[in-house]
């Protein structure tokens, strides 16, 4: 027994003398964004608790600190998270120059013929998937018939995300026999909340009543809007609790919301973000520096999250749930299976969402409500 606890004392020692340091180099929305950073440094910070690595992060104001900071974290660093397609192309320089230093690349894919370091692991997402519940949930709330979508930079990753939320509506109405409009915009950042709460503004005035934004920390400021409007709305405060948004939500009949993205943002306006689109980036983090504990368990290459990686999915809806009818949760949660099974297949192009089609979806209870109906109007 003696000699078993000093073999276990040697190995914890050898372990933790050999706990990594991991450097995340942020995109230009910083930390502090309530979404893309905010999550991955969620997941650098899972690192720290469970893997005993040490963290650390180095902020990007420009999109020319990318370099630089990317060098930066791999003189000091066994593992560097670079965070944002934006930094696909600095990551691919500086990467091949540490070849002792392993790379893990968030939100961020070759270029097409384009070969990965060894030591590079890169993580993207399925986000269509998540964004496509997103979609039908919104396309099942609304009240005006008109939906809106605020954008960051038009880059695959977000064009994925408003394709998805796109798909969710179009399956939404195909199955429903209905004509829900979608309202788009861009806002060619990251960085402007200010700016997304202008959008938001505009959209809700053209008769939209729910908003999904993509927009990083521009995105903040959709929610804002949200919150503002909801609240005049209602005929409430914007500092008004839960339960009087909730209260007055079902007196009147309607409110207007928003939809998060990339982490759960439900608390930052509760009663008037819906949801929120989640793409698991603290789970890639995570995963990301787990594997670079061993050379031969690193996931060098691309690496793809969806359902079934519980890469991404909606929220917990904490403070909207109740808001929401249960058969819609149903739909929901059929809608996922089928994804998940690949029955049901999530365009992530502009053609492919063309000719994407949901019709032939049929919900296995919808029979069941039917004849239970039909049982109910024949006692009268």
């Amino acid at each position: 027994m003696k000699k078993l606890a000093v073999l276990a004392l040697v190995l914890t020692l050898i372990v933790s003398s050999f706990a990594l340091k991991a450097i995340m180099v942020t995109d230009t929305g910083g930390l502090g964004d309530k979404s893309f950073n905010d999550g991955t440094w969620n997941g650098m910070l899972q690192a720290e608790e469970e893997l005993n690595a040490e963290v650390d992060y180095i902020v990007s104001k420009e999109q020319t600190d990318y370099v630089g900071n990317l060098t930066n974290a791999a003189q000091d660093a066994d593992v560097v998270v670079a965070v944002g397609f934006l930094m696909a192309d600095a990551l691919f320089n500086v990467a091949p120059q540490f070849p002792d230093t392993r790379f893990i690349g968030i939100d961020i894919s070759p270029s097409e013929g384009q070969t990965v370091p060894s030591n590079l692991a890169l993580y993207i997402f399925k986000e269509e998937q998540t964004t496509f519940l997103a979609g039908y949930l919104a396309a099942s709330m609304t009240k005006t018939g008109t939906l809106g979508y605020v954008g960051g930079i038009e880059i695959p990753p977000v064009v994925r995300l408003e394709l998805g939320y796109r798909a969710g509506i179009k399956a939404y109405n195909q199955i429903n026999n209905t004509n829900i409009e979608v309202i788009t915009g861009y806002s060619g950042g990251f960085g402007e909340p200010a700016k997304g709460k202008q959008m938001a503004m505009s959209q809700y005035e053209q008769g939209a009543d729910i908003i999904f934004h993509a927009a990083g920390a521009t995105g903040n400021g959709v929610i804002d809007a949200s919150r503002e409007v909801g609240a005049e709305h209602l005929g409430l405060s914007t500092d008004a609790n839960l339960k009087e948004v909730i209260d007055a939500y079902y007196n009147t009949g309607s409110g207007y919301f928003s939809i998060g993205v990339d982490s759960d943002q439900d608390y930052l306006a509760p009663g008037y973000v819906l949801a929120s689109a989640m793409k698991r980036v603290d789970q890639a983090a995570f995963l990301g520096i787990r594997s670079a504990r061993s050379a031969r368990a690193f996931q060098s290459g691309l690496n793809v999250l969806g359902f079934n990686q519980d890469g991404v999915g909606l929220s917990p809806m904490k403070y909207t749930k109740g808001l929401v009818p249960s058969n819609i949760f149903a739909e929901l949660s059929y809608l996922r299976s089928i994804v998940e099974e690949d029955e049901l297949v999530i365009p992530d192009t502009r053609d492919k969402f063309g000719v994407f089609d949901a019709s032939d979806v049929q919900f296995p209870f919808w029979l069941i409500i039917n004849i239970r109906d039909r049982l109910a109007l024949s006692l009268f």
